[in-house]
């Protein structure tokens, strides 16, 4: 049985917040693999890609991923997690996938640092692209997509809740 809920979708989108939230209330534990990857390489996304490029960064954060095995977490992921069909079929094996859906417009308005939080996305490409692109991807794993947009953390944990039957 899958004892974990990941959490997928945009930066911005709410992951992190979300799946704190989440795991309080189902009394789990939180993982963010952001943070796995800050840590295990003592640099800020930021600066991984100030020093390389987004390519080196999807591939430390599928690294990360694939020495994932917990049970009974949360796992909030980087936005960019779903360019690695690898890091997502493992992800799949050990969890229900949630995409937390939020529009361009919401997205947009959460970003404002848009050139420097450390979004693996290539040089030339705009956050629209990305979106775009991204919003496939999330969508082609995602076992339940939850609709973020003019609702609350607290909203967002209670449908995630009630979709995966523990509320």
């Amino acid at each position: 049985m899958k004892t974990n809920l990941t959490l997928i979708g945009m930066p911005g989108a709410g992951k992190s917040t979300v799946g704190i939230v989440l795991a309080k209330n189902m009394g789990l534990s939180f993982i963010d693999t952001d943070i796995l990857i800050q840590i295990n390489n003592q640099k800020t996304l930021q600066e991984i890609l100030d020093e390389s490029d987004h390519m080196n960064l999807r591939t430390i954060e599928e690294k990360e991923i694939l020495k994932i095995n917990i049970r009974d977490h949360v796992i909030s992921t980087g936005g960019s997690v779903a360019y690695s069909d690898k890091s997502m079929i493992h992800l799949q094996t050990l969890s229900t996938i949630i995409h937390l859906d939020a529009s361009f417009d919401t997205i947009e308005k959460r970003i404002k640092n848009f050139e420097t939080r450390g979004i693996a996305k290539d040089k030339d490409q705009t956050f629209k692209d990305l979106y775009d692109e991204r919003q496939r991807l999330y969508r082609k794993y995602a076992d339940i997509t939850v609709d973020t947009d003019g609702i609350t953390q607290d909203e967002v944990a209670a449908q995630i809740e009630k979709a995966v039957g523990r509320e």
